[in-house]
């Protein structure tokens, strides 16, 4: 692990940049039609419970980095095991989001481009960034942080000031009751986004005033449910379900919409802004944390050395993912949260804690004996 020091502040801001990410840019939870925004909230309180066992595992082990205090809990072969398949998780996820970077670009604007150029100039941009460290990364998150929070809170007053809002849209709430919702929070909203913050106990340890971390990831995490649950909302009051749910990214038909005056239109340009900002930090972090494990299994010294090969792989799993846009979504939603996502982010986290809680437990009635 390098030698860096993360502010409370510079975490808040990587989870709330990376929980937004590219959740923000596709129509998540729609499969819930109106009641969307609920399924989100649903999927967050599970998600805060995720983040607390993760952060119950870095307290058992808080000087170790997650392939670290694997191998102590499994043994070094089966520990090792895992943490290279995580490696292959995160970059497999890093690869995902860039997808939607390069799909989202080609849809508004480089409609001739082909995918790989436009991935390509993002991903350079990113292994230049991984490579100086993940404190580099924070501190850039510092700048771009309150730029990207005016130009929410810009959009949504134009939205609201443009009568573009019908909620109606939003009614009946609960039409099919409580299971439709509880059935997409719990298939898809609890691992996208939320179950993702497992990626930050590769950062936990440079955290500098580590008896806050739980306080301030909770809090990050529910701030982006709601920003991400408003959002949805917003969405659909604007275009109703139906056009919602066929829109690729429903936020930019959103922002598309958007006329004050008969002069203030046009806006979606800050959108594309914003969302190249939120997913170059998204694809950076999962990335920073798929090298930080591959230095510490390998035992490499200079993790920067290994940013450009494995940049190289992500960048080009990015763009044979898939064939189509709409087989990356459908490929997603149908085996990445129904079979890669419960197994990483739930189900191994938890059985993890539960062996370091045996553990911790019989070391300490020894020391009492």
């Amino acid at each position: 692990m390098e030698k860096a020091k993360i502010s409370l502040y510079q975490l808040f801001v990587l989870i709330l940049l990376f929980e937004l990410g590219s959740a923000i840019l596709v129509p998540l939870a729609i499969d819930a039609k109106q009641d969307a925004w609920l399924a989100i909230l649903s999927g967050l309180i599970g998600g805060l419970f995720l983040f607390w066992v993760n952060y119950r595992l870095f307290l058992y082990y808080p000087e170790l980095a997650p392939p670290e205090y694997m191998q102590k809990l499994l043994g070094k072969i089966a520990g090792t095991f895992l943490a290279f398949w995580y490696i292959i998780f995160f970059m497999y996820t890093a690869a995902r989001v860039l997808r939607d970077f390069g799909e989202m670009l080609l849809t508004f604007a480089y409609l001739e481009t082909p995918l790989f150029i436009v991935n390509a100039l993002l991903m350079l941009v990113i292994i230049y960034a991984v490579s100086k460290g993940i404190e580099v990364v924070a501190r850039t998150g510092e700048l771009f942080f309150v730029s990207i929070y005016f130009l929410a809170i810009t959009g949504f007053i134009l939205i609201v000031f443009s009568g573009l809002i019908d909620l109606n849209n939003l009614k009946p709430m609960l039409e099919d009751g409580i299971f439709p919702i509880a059935k997409v929070a719990f298939t898809q909203t609890l691992y996208f986004p939320f179950g993702e913050a497992i990626v930050f106990s590769m950062i936990f340890p440079y955290i500098t005033k580590r008896k806050s971390v739980k306080k301030v990831g909770l809090f990050a995490i529910g701030l982006s449910g709601i920003n991400l649950a408003i959002t949805m909302a917003i969405n659909i009051g604007v275009l109703g379900v139906d056009l919602a749910s066929r829109s690729q990214f429903p936020l930019l038909s959103t922002i598309q919409s958007i006329q004050v005056a008969e002069f203030l239109e046009r806006l979606d340009v800050f959108f594309m802004i914003s969302m190249v900002i939120c997913i170059f930090f998204k694809v950076s972090i999962y990335f920073y944390a798929a090298v930080a494990i591959a230095a510490v299994i390998f035992k490499i010294k200079n993790p920067s050395k290994l940013t450009y090969p494995m940049g190289m792989v992500v960048l080009f799993m990015s763009v044979t993912i898939a064939s189509s846009y709409a087989e990356h979504l459908k490929e997603g939603l149908e085996f990445g949260t129904r079979y890669v996502h419960p197994f990483f982010l739930v189900i191994i986290p938890m059985l993890l804690l539960g062996i370091a809680f045996i553990k911790n437990r019989k070391r300490s009635s020894h020391q009492k004996i």
